[in-house]
């Protein structure tokens, strides 16, 4: 690895990247306008549900760097965990509360017209809403929170023994109640995708791979990633053949296998992505989550104004959202702003 960052894995920088990357393109809905075969844009669902190992990667990630403070002063360390994370999910959701997302709305209606609706919507499910934050990206940071606060106090109380068990079950309850909701008609108290129903499991794998010093080969690794793939595509196939919209899926019960294969990958291969370049922006990526969407909205509202579409629209707003981004993570970061807005 590069000296200096010897703290630092060079291919978990580069995933933290390249995730971060997905993730834009699944937020700013790519090739949803084209090509359309049968009435449905089946290449942009595609690439939707292709993205969707980020999340579990950044999960499992999470889990990983943090077992050795976790394991040693797991109350301590949740503390000064969660207190940044919290901040930054209060903050932007403050931000994604008072900004306005519809620009046609705010011009013809006011300000407080284009608002009202988005803050009626949220209202409509609170619990949910709260669970989530100002905006739909912000669940990640009360998830991790979660997940994270589940481990410490079962470390805390010697009673790790239990934490596949409670893990697995959350993971299998919010399946039931999420994808495969429609099917088994079980009862949630807010969206699945939110909370400690997923992420508690993912976070705890990174957090057992690395106390149990779990090594897979590469080979092996590819193995589970693309096992993960397969599985994660069949259930969404499945489940669209009973009526389930297949571009909706956060999680599916092969998509943290997927997550597990491309981390065990990526730390195979520790100097991939050893250049000062990627240790720069893998140290941005937190920042340029929370930020990044609404960043987006503002370029979905210009290439609206523009009559952008297809694939014009597209290079658009994902090239917009990556500059758009990164300019205004330079310029907080320059200023006194950025010990409000960034961890």
């Amino acid at each position: 690895m590069t000296t200096g960052h010897s703290q630092k894995i060079a291919s978990m920088e580069l995933g933290r990247i390249i995730s971060m990357f997905v993730i834009i393109l699944l937020h700013n809905q790519v090739l949803t306008q084209a090509p359309i075969i049968d009435g449905t844009p089946w290449l942009g669902y595609i690439i939707n549900q292709m993205t969707r190992f980020a999340v579990p990667f950044f999960f499992i990630l999470s889990g990983y760097l943090i077992q050795p403070k976790l394991a040693a002063d797991p109350l301590k360390t949740l503390k000064n965990y969660s207190l940044p994370l919290l901040k930054l999910w209060i903050v932007w959701s403050l931000i994604s509360l008072l900004m306005p997302f519809n620009w046609e709305v705010l011009m013809t209606q006011g300000y407080m017209a284009e608002r009202s609706g988005y803050w009626g919507w949220l209202w409509q499910n609170p619990v949910n809403s709260f669970m989530e934050g100002g905006l739909v990206h912000l669940w990640f940071l009360p998830g991790l929170i979660c997940a994270v606060a589940i481990i410490a106090l079962f470390v805390r109380f010697n009673l790790t023994v239990w934490l596949p068990v409670v893990a697995l079950s959350l993971y299998i309850y919010g399946l039931m109640g999420g994808s495969y909701g429609t099917l088994t008609e079980v009862w949630t108290p807010f969206f699945t995708r939110n909370g400690p129903f997923f992420s508690t499991l993912m976070v705890w794998l990174g957090f057992e791979l690395r106390r149990k010093e779990i090594c897979f080969s590469f080979g092996t690794a590819v193995g589970v990633a693309l096992l993960g793939v397969l599985l994660h595509f069949a259930e969404a196939t499945w489940l669209f053949g009973h009526d389930v919209v297949f571009n909706i899926h956060d999680f599916l019960a092969g998509t943290t296998l997927w997550g597990v294969g491309v981390f065990m990958m990526l730390l195979q291969k520790p100097h991939w992505g050893d250049h000062p370049v990627i240790y720069k922006l893998g140290a941005m990526i937190l920042g340029i989550y929370v930020a990044h969407l609404p960043v987006a909205i503002v370029f979905h509202n210009l290439a609206g104004m523009f009559g952008l579409e297809t694939y014009v629209r597209d290079i658009f707003l994902v090239a917009g959202t990556i500059i758009g981004t990164l300019v205004f993570m330079s310029g907080v970061a320059a200023t006194p702003l950025r010990k409000v807005l960034l961890r």
